[in-house]
């Protein structure tokens, strides 16, 4: 399944991963970046291509230039997709073993409704933002 690139596909009833995207949103001022909900139709499908339980997920999944990341991987590409200095940011956290970071994304990714709170419904953006939602697949 094709995805315009880069899309972050995110768990829009998550309090943190909803966070997250407002964050990036405001940082991300070139407009560059592109979100999709796990609880759209098209979200849900990407999360299936991908091997992610889409009504359990326990990562977001970030697609930029062909590949498919997941955990801190996906993070970290998407902060150097940010410039600096989240870039910056990328460089110095990437320096630790991967297993060390993805424990910790395990860890909180596990614990993120309990930390931060879980919405009964999805995340809605702004009719400013709402172009950079993409619910449906690309045109082939």
């Amino acid at each position: 399944m094709s995805a315009p690139a880069p899309l972050w596909l995110f768990d829009g009833v998550c309090n943190l991963c909803s966070g997250s995207v407002r964050a990036v949103l405001a940082i991300d001022r070139k407009g560059i970046m592109r979100f999709t909900p796990i609880q759209s139709d098209y979200g849900r499908a990407l999360a299936i291509a991908h091997g992610i339980d889409p009504d359990h997920p326990a990562s977001f999944l970030y697609l930029d230039g062909g590949r498919a990341l997941e955990k801190s991987a996906a993070i970290l590409a998407l902060l150097r997709r940010l410039g600096a200095p989240w870039s910056g940011l990328a460089a110095i956290v990437g320096v630790l073993p991967k297993a060390w970071l993805d424990a910790g994304y395990d860890w909180l990714a596990a614990n993120r409704y309990r930390l931060m709170g879980k919405r009964s419904t999805c995340m809605v953006p702004t009719p400013a933002q709402r172009a950079r939602f993409v619910l449906e697949p690309p045109a082939a």
